[in-house]
């Protein structure tokens, strides 16, 4: 699919172990970040989805570190949506210093309601929003 976005972030003091490396659980949270953004860059952030009754839940998560990464890094996440359907989405990322890939990794993601149940988001307004984007997209590569 290949919609995708760049995000800068520099690694904060607090993101570091007691060896002054980032602390491997953070590029989950970066990819939190780089997610967000995507959606945003395509102007549907999550309180959108949030305000439809809309939530997208982690249901597999990989990371591989390639080299480490330390306080004041100035890192690129560039996050693309690998797959999107009405009820899930598969996303990929690589963390980027300069031009040295520090770690890739993937979310996979199911769409749930507010009660937590699985669900088709072609139920909801945001859907024709999503799925214009994704369809424009198919029709520019």
């Amino acid at each position: 699919m290949g919609l995708s976005a760049n995000t800068r972030l520099r690694v904060r003091y607090s993101e570091t172990d007691q060896m002054g490396i980032v602390y491997h659980a953070n590029y989950l949270v970066w990819f939190e970040v780089g997610r967000s953004e995507l959606f945003r860059e395509l102007d549907l952030p999550y309180t959108q989805f949030e305000e439809q009754g809309l939530g997208l839940a982690v249901i597999e998560a990989s990371c591989r570190y390639r080299k480490p990464s330390r306080y004041d890094d100035e890192l690129k996440i560039i996050t693309s949506i690998d797959h999107m359907t009405s009820r899930s989405a598969r996303f990929s990322y690589h963390v980027y210093r300069g031009e040295t890939l520090l770690a890739e990794g993937k979310t996979v993601h199911v769409f749930i309601n507010k009660e937590g149940h699985l669900a088709d988001v072609r139920q909801y307004a945001i859907w024709t929003r999503l799925h214009a984007i994704i369809e424009q997209h198919k029709s520019e590569r």
